[in-house]
């Protein structure tokens, strides 16, 4: 293994070409991450999925975590931080070119696979990045950085359904139409290209990963890893609750992402396949505000705190707002040549907003004083995502029990709520006692 070098010891300039590093591998995970809310309908019209069946296709790219996320920690410890994002960005390389077969057999199944194996990729990207962000530098402005980090994910998240519906949609079959098998083999086509190309940047970024001049992370304690780390990592309650908060906060942000499209079908809206993207944009806000207020106007608990209570809110808005409403549309829309959109539907994309700081925040509180640690902390947090394959459903289960499908939103609000305590006490937590 290379020499490890401690990037807290340098000075601020050495912290650029780290951040480059990391910044690529964010835009990376937002592009693919991001994609599920545009190659989920696609394949539920190609391959004739009911919702149910297509609500898997986005569970099996979350539940990767579950599965992966100690393992990846474990991995991290053996290989490095730098070899534990060239690995993870090969396995999603390889995973993305199983698209191919899956086309071309036109099979949920391979489908299925190949979402969970770029998941699994995710993770072990996700566990070696994120500490590699939050102490590369001052923790005091961990959450800065990892704001920075949040603002290229999301703008592919705002980029890449764009995208896809101009190179893989445009001029095909319209949303809800009957499809003859032709018509099939013409969608199921129209994603081998993307696909391959997506294959060729990641791989380019694994080899940018694995041959950069960068140093690796160190820690002031040893980092050999022990039969016990893993009870010894859960005896910190702020890391225990921190996970928590994480899968909370990924449930509640998939919900805001990726079922703001289908509330708008419901609506009648024409261009409801792009909504994931009015989400987006909000996050991008919500990044560049605390971008300029952190740490220097407001610390981390305190950002964290202010986006439960504008959670806690926004969902309020979303609940018992009228469709009939377009008073948010006509004075942030309108005026630029926008859409008149319904105010509950402008309001779940505003949920963007109040979520926005959330992972930036929860990072940095939930690894402090681990040292060693940290790696297995890690690995714990990144399982928190796994939270995302339980957030659409939770919103299908309140419609179809009868909150109906604006109701179903209020199932939010403990997810918020839990937020706000991890603000408040949680964070601070060292016994259990």
């Amino acid at each position: 293994m290379e020499a490890i070098v401690d990037i807290e010891s340098k000075d601020k300039q050495s912290i650029w070409l780290p951040m480059v590093l990391a910044g690529s591998m964010f835009f990376i995970l937002g592009c693919i991450t991001w994609l599920n809310g545009a190659i989920t309908p696609f394949l539920q019209q190609m391959l004739e999925l009911t919702p149910l069946q297509a609500s898997f296709i986005i569970s099996s790219f979350y539940i990767a975590v579950t599965v992966a996320g100690i393992p990846s920690a474990m991995l991290i410890k053996r290989v490095g931080y730098k070899n534990g994002m060239a690995i993870g960005c090969m396995i999603m390389a390889g995973s993305a070119l199983m698209y191919i077969p899956a086309a071309k057999m036109q099979m949920i199944e391979i489908f299925l696979f190949a979402q969970l194996m770029i998941g699994v990729g995710q993770t072990v990207l996700q566990t070696a990045v994120n500490p590699y962000v939050v102490k590369m530098g001052s923790e005091k402005s961990a959450a800065v950085r990892v704001c920075i980090m949040g603002l290229l994910n999301k703008s592919a998240g705002v980029i890449v359904p764009i995208i896809f519906a101009a190179v893989v949609v445009s001029g095909l079959v319209e949303g809800g139409a009957k499809l003859s098998q032709e018509q099939k083999d013409m969608m199921a086509n129209s994603l081998i290209a993307p696909y391959i190309g997506i294959a060729g940047l990641i791989f380019i970024f694994a080899l940018f990963a694995k041959f950069s001049p960068l140093p690796d992370l160190v820690f002031d304690e040893e980092s050999k890893t022990s039969k016990g780390e893993l009870k010894e990592t859960l005896a910190h309650p702020h890391l225990v609750l921190g996970v928590i908060g994480i899968a909370l906060y990924v449930a509640v942000e998939v919900i805001a992402a990726d079922t703001i499209g289908s509330y708008a079908l419901q609506l009648g809206i024409a261009d409801y396949s792009v909504m994931t993207s009015y989400t987006m944009a909000c996050m991008l806000i919500g990044y560049a505000i605390g971008i300029a207020l952190i740490p220097r106007f407001m610390s981390q608990q305190s950002a964290l705190m202010m986006s439960g209570i504008a959670g806690i809110v926004t969902v309020l808005a979303v609940v018992f707002g009228s469709n009939n409403s377009f008073v948010l549309a006509n004075m942030l829309l309108v005026p630029f040549g926008g859409p008149q959109l319904p105010d509950p539907l402008l309001c779940i994309a505003l949920l963007g907003f109040a979520n926005a700081m959330v992972w930036p925040a929860i990072w940095p509180l939930a690894l402090d004083g681990l040292g060693r640690l940290t790696g297995t902390a890690s690995g714990l947090l990144i399982m928190g995502i796994a939270g995302g394959a339980l957030g659409p459903l939770l919103i299908g289960v309140g419609n179809a029990a009868g909150l109906g499908a604006q109701g179903a939103y209020s199932l939010m609000i403990p997810s918020y709520l839990f937020i706000l305590f991890y603000a408040v006490k949680g964070h601070k937590m060292r016994s259990w006692k």
